[in-house]
């Protein structure tokens, strides 16, 4: 990037870069896309950039050399990004009140749609064995927001609802995870057809929100119980019809802001139900480590909608803006 906007992107030529001390070079194969990109390249989304700037934050590759004390990972280990780079376990250690703790690849830091990265050795983690380059690419941050929001903040376990809201990479991340756990899993989408894609990957029942009120749909299947955990994914006003559909004392992960960055409901239900309301950032290392190992064991595949080469970023874009049932994939080799 040049400066902000779709037409300010470019394919450069630059020279492969050399890793430093504690750095590992990693050759890319697969960079999945968040809707965040999208936001990142059309206005910076508040981020004081330096351009030119590469964009992008969740990639999969192989170590081609590493730098002096560098001692994590050696030449030909497949591995993944972080998407927060330093956060390694427990509270973020950056930021306060007043300056929020937000430094992210593809953000304050540059991203890594490149042929080739040179970061800290302690900004990736081992991916796992038994995905591709392109499945693993799209754990960083879509993966591991809804492992992170559902099993690290929500202890989810068998027996519980879930309800996930929509079907792109964060929700079908959800739904494959709580059905992973023996979660009964509800989704909600404004596609019948959608619905019926997430009804094949074991969601257990769909909500058209267009045609009924899905708050009400929630009270109708669980009998009035409602909602163990709700991935919320909307934002806006729709934090309401959450607070309306969880069970009491129950957890709501505040993910996206698709409706609006400004969110909000009623004040009864948040006092009397006395539910979790989780504002989620992504995840530390540690758990997406966790995810990882998850991954390997239950066999979870990351659902892509499209893959495409890196001179087709302009489609994959449009795609996203679109809005895709799962993920979408730039392949660079």
């Amino acid at each position: 990037m040049t400066g902000f906007g779709r037409d300010n992107l470019t394919l450069a030529e630059t020279p492969i870069p050399s890793p430093g001390p504690g750095e590992v070079l990693v050759r890319v194969s697969a960079v999945s896309l968040n809707y965040r990109d999208k936001l990142v390249i059309e206005n910076g989304m508040g981020f004081d950039l330096a351009f030119p700037f590469t964009p992008a934050s969740d990639m999969a590759g192989t170590v081609e050399a590493v730098g002096d004390g560098a001692g994590r990972f050696r030449p030909g280990d497949r591995v993944i990004s972080t998407f927060s780079p330093g956060w390694i376990d427990g509270k973020l250690a950056i930021g306060n009140a007043r300056t929020l703790p937000y430094r992210t690849l593809g953000g304050s830091h540059p991203g890594v749609l490149s042929d080739y990265v040179s970061f800290p050795e302690d900004w990736f983690v081992a991916a796992p064995a038994s995905l591709d380059d392109g499945e693993a690419s799209t754990l960083p941050c879509a993966g591991l927001t809804a492992w992170f929001a559902l099993v690290e903040c929500g202890r989810l376990h068998a027996g519980q609802t879930v309800v996930v809201q929509g079907t792109g990479g964060v929700a079908l991340f959800g739904l494959q995870i709580a059905r992973a756990h023996g979660a009964e899993v509800i989704v909600t989408s404004g596609s019948a057809a959608k619905l019926d894609r997430a009804s094949a990957l074991g969601a257990d029942h769909g909500v058209d929100r267009t045609a009924e009120d899905w708050a009400e749909a929630v009270w109708r299947l669980t009998g009035d119980r409602g909602a163990d955990q709700i991935l919320e994914l909307a934002g806006g006003a729709n934090l309401g019809k959450s607070l309306q559909a969880v069970a009491v004392g129950a957890h709501i992960a505040v993910i996206g802001v698709l409706d609006g960055f400004e969110i909000s409901g009623p004040a009864s239900p948040l006092l009397l139900k006395t539910p979790t309301i989780s504002g989620i950032s992504v995840g530390h290392r540690r758990a997406l480590e966790d995810l990882v190992r998850a991954i390997d064991r239950t066999g979870i595949k990351p659902v892509i909608d499209r893959r495409y080469g890196f001179a087709e970023l302009p489609a994959a874009l449009d795609h996203l803006e679109r809005g895709p049932f799962g993920k979408i994939v730039i392949d660079l080799v």
